[in-house]
């Protein structure tokens, strides 16, 4: 995210310690699929509230990120050949956002391309 899209992230968002998990911060977002049930049948469904700014702040920096790093655009590479359309893999490439973002501000270590965590033992 740029310098643009982190102010706008941090006026939008306010006190970060209201989002306790990465999912929580989706849902605000408006990235996360909602369960949708009627007696038997149950099926995920695109997200149609959350907080609008937040939705096109991870959406545009998805879409920056595509062009600029290669991880996410290899994600989003990947999502196209599984079949999604452009949109799908963009939304799908901005709710990894999320999770990464939330865990950098979680954590406070900056982001590192290519970093794996540590496997426990």
């Amino acid at each position: 995210m740029g310098a643009t899209l982190t102010a706008e992230f941090l006026a939008e968002a306010a006190d970060l310690t209201r989002f306790a998990t990465a999912d929580a911060l989706a849902a605000a977002s408006g990235l996360a699929p909602v369960q949708q049930q009627s007696g038997k049948t149950s099926y995920l469904r695109r997200a149609t509230g959350g907080t609008k700014t937040l939705k096109r702040i991870f959406y545009n920096s998805a879409f920056c990120a595509i062009r600029a790093d290669p991880a996410s655009r290899a994600f989003y590479t990947r999502k196209r050949t599984e079949g999604k359309r452009h949109q799908q893999a963009l939304i799908a490439l901005a709710r990894r956002r999320v999770s990464v973002l939330h865990a950098i501000l979680r954590t406070r270590v900056p982001y590192q391309s290519g970093y794996r965590t540590p496997a426990t033992t």
